[in-house]
């Protein structure tokens, strides 16, 4: 399957999960078994030099681990509060329609590990710069971030940037 095809599956979801929003819909390309790989397979091309991948709760789950497996390296959660059994770093953020905090095991990573950190969408940047933090916090490198979607007049790039210059943010589609 092309990829153009596979990113055609993404629906948008007006006024969900509040009012405004317009969210975007990745399950109906994860039900595609073909468009799952076509995804999985562009999203590997963008980082080959990450020692593991880390994936956002929850869409980023599914896409880092089937990231991971292709390229034969072990995964990171990076999980809502509460949802880890562990000792764990927590950082709160904003999102574009409230406020959450997500946590990743302090053992998460050998020490200066190189990550690929994974998400479905970039937004307004508030969750992926929180997971940077956590990376980082607990003593591992980010080589790059890596999304299916960037909704670019949300400005999530350029909030990013600003406190990780040097991380490198790959999209499939910007919208």
């Amino acid at each position: 399957m092309e990829i153009s095809e596979a990113l055609s599956l993404i629906r948008a979801i007006p006024d969900f999960p509040s009012s405004g929003v317009l969210f975007q819909d990745i399950t109906p390309l994860l039900a595609n078994p073909d468009a799952m790989n076509a995804i999985i397979s562009a999203l590997a091309e963008f980082d080959t030099s990450a020692d593991i991948v880390a994936g956002v709760e929850a869409r980023g789950f599914i896409l880092g681990s089937a990231l991971a497996m292709q390229r034969s390296s072990g995964f990171v959660p990076i999980r809502k509060k509460g949802k880890l059994p562990a000792d764990v770093f927590s950082q709160s953020y904003g999102l574009e329609y409230g406020h959450d905090i997500i946590e990743i095991h302090r053992d998460a990573f050998s020490p200066a590990q190189n990550v690929l950190l994974v998400d479905d969408v970039l937004a307004t940047g508030g969750t992926i710069e929180a997971a940077l933090r956590l990376i980082e916090e607990a003593g591992a490198n980010v080589s790059s971030v890596v999304v299916l979607l960037e909704i670019s007049a949300l400005g999530g790039r350029s909030k990013i940037a600003e406190s990780y210059p040097n991380v490198a943010i790959h999209a499939l589609v910007v919208a």
